[in-house]
């Protein structure tokens, strides 16, 4: 059975849903990838997926001119004829399930976020909750990374209850992050926060640069780590001349981009996110399942992963005083509470946020939607 996945960018595709394709593959099906190109689409067909192209701006939040991209994945849809698309992110959500339906393919939405669309009040907020409303009558399954934006959504009547459904995120896979093994730090080792995060406003990087700001006046033996890609496109995107002021008046360090957050997280004392509202941040789940403390603001999403004293602290939201305190009692809290908060951190993702679960459930649901048996062989791209 051929299985699409649609996404915002071929990174996005290999980063968060790498675990469920090959699930998928190994029980027989075809998948194809269908997201703009970028440097993550040959590790895509490595994997053995086959490839869309497909034009698709993550960062514009313009409704009509997002109407084309429907007409686009009509036309990709119908001459690749999958038999089940899986759609993730606000675009793929809303514009490819209108073509799907259009093309009578069943299709399975995911709420990864609810993006500046929820934050922010405007004419196109409005449009785009009319878009959802609509193309939410389609979908045979939509999985919310949360209660509350489950919640948010049914009280705005954007979708069905009967369709709906709470699962713990992307999940996240456990042998992969794992508690590094005890070193002995010199005691001359600074004491470092990391925050890891896309450069956007909306994850409350002035909040925390703002804090680190306050925390430096104190002259305490802090580092003040900041990772993530810059995003100056989009449209409330950090811009590199303000970025450079941070780093130039030594309030953080940018230690620019990887593909591999592990060294960093297991080089931190704390992770830190101050954001305004998540579905199930991934950064958070992979600090905890490194075990490690985490810093996080009280909003859906981020208290989903934090039980506040318990294996982090939360922190009120667009409030860089109160981030700066949460930040500060982290600082000076002893090094073996700090130990154990991380280990029930551990604790909290080896129970309730393990990538088999989502996994499963996903194909369970596609069982039940697509009746589909596995095939007797998976071709894969041989790229040498």
């Amino acid at each position: 059975m051929k299985i699409a996945i649609t996404l915002n960018t071929s990174w996005n595709i290999y980063n968060f849903r790498f675990s469920l394709i090959k699930e998928l593959l190994k029980n027989g099906h075809s998948v194809v990838a269908i997201a703009p190109h970028d440097n993550y689409t040959i590790k895509l067909i490595e994997i053995g997926c086959s490839f869309e192209d497909v034009t698709m701006d993550s960062r514009g939040a313009n409704p009509f001119k997002d109407l084309g991209l429907t007409l686009e994945l009509y036309n990709i849809y119908k001459r690749v004829q999958p038999d089940i698309i899986l759609h993730y992110t606000i675009k793929p959500n809303i514009y490819g399930t209108l073509a799907a339906a259009k093309l009578g393919i069943p299709v399975i939405n995911n709420i990864s976020g609810l993006g500046t669309i929820f934050l922010n009040e405007g004419w196109i907020s409005k449009i785009a909750l009319k878009l959802y409303r609509f193309s939410f009558k389609f979908p045979k399954q939509v999985f919310f990374q949360n209660q509350e934006d489950l919640q948010l959504f049914l009280d705005k009547e954007l979708i069905q209850r009967n369709i709906c459904e709470v699962i713990p995120g992307s999940g996240i896979d456990l042998d992969y992050f794992s508690p590094e093994e005890k070193k002995n730090h010199p005691p001359e080792k600074p004491f470092q926060f990391l925050m890891i995060s896309r450069l956007i406003i909306d994850k409350g990087i002035r909040e925390y640069v703002a804090a680190c700001a306050i925390l430096q006046e104190r002259g305490l033996n802090i580092v003040f780590n900041l990772l993530g890609s810059l995003d100056e496109h989009h449209s409330r995107g950090i811009s590199l001349e303000e970025l450079n002021g941070w780093v130039a008046d030594g309030y953080i360090n940018y230690l620019g981009n990887t593909d591999d957050v592990r060294p960093f997280i297991y080089d931190a004392d704390c992770i830190v996110l101050p954001s305004y509202r998540e579905g199930t941040p991934r950064t958070l789940l992979e600090a905890a399942a490194c075990a490690k403390p985490i810093i996080a603001t009280n909003v859906p999403g981020c208290n989903n992963v934090v039980d506040d004293k318990l294996n982090g602290l939360l922190c009120k939201v667009k409030d860089e005083n109160d981030l700066f305190i949460k930040m500060k009692t982290m600082y000076y809290l002893g090094e073996e509470e700090r130990v154990e908060m991380g280990l029930k951190g551990r604790n909290i993702v080896e129970r309730r946020f393990n990538h088999q679960i989502i996994i499963d459930r996903y194909i369970d649901a596609i069982e039940e939607i697509g009746c589909i048996k596995p095939q007797m062989q998976v071709v894969y791209v041989n790229n040498e």
